[in-house]
């Protein structure tokens, strides 16, 4: 199966986007550079696009295995290299689940599950970049639950 993506520019720095989807996307650049500041950044984009694929994931999982969540956020946070090009060198996402009842078997399998088998962005990525991940759950009744780091 192919996919397809194509961009056009627009003016300086500033193209817009689109897939086998159809929805059009901006990218842009800083002003300073030549762009008009009005759209995420390559580079965010891919971070978007892990944040995308692994949330999915791991929210129909857990969907799937009737978990009492009311909502998944999903941070990820980079570091990369000083030099050109500036890749990534490090990755981390962080799942933060909310809702009471959330048992951390779901959670743990759900985000392993995401990690190894279903999300193609992260396994495309884990060939050039070290990856990690931690998750959290956020109990409106509880105080105090502690951050589990996975990997």
């Amino acid at each position: 199966m192919k996919k397809h993506v194509m961009i056009q520019q627009l003016s300086g720095l500033t193209f817009a986007g689109m897939g086998d989807s159809g929805h059009w996307t901006m990218i842009d650049g800083p002003g300073e550079m030549g762009g008009n500041d009005g759209g995420p950044r390559p580079k965010e984009l891919l971070l978007l696009s892990l944040a995308g694929c692994t949330g999915s994931d791991v929210a129909s999982i857990l969907r799937k295995k009737r978990s009492p969540f009311s909502r998944l956020d999903v941070d990820v946070t980079a570091e990369m290299r000083d030099e050109h090009p500036r890749v990534f060198t490090e990755i981390h996402v962080e799942y933060v689940i909310h809702g009471e009842n959330v048992r951390t078997r779901d959670v743990e399998r759900a985000i392993r599950l995401s990690e190894t088998t279903y999300c193609a962005v992260s396994a495309m990525l884990r060939e050039s970049v070290s990856i990690t991940s931690s998750y959290r759950i956020e109990n409106p009744a509880a105080v105090g639950l502690k951050e589990e780091v996975m990997s």
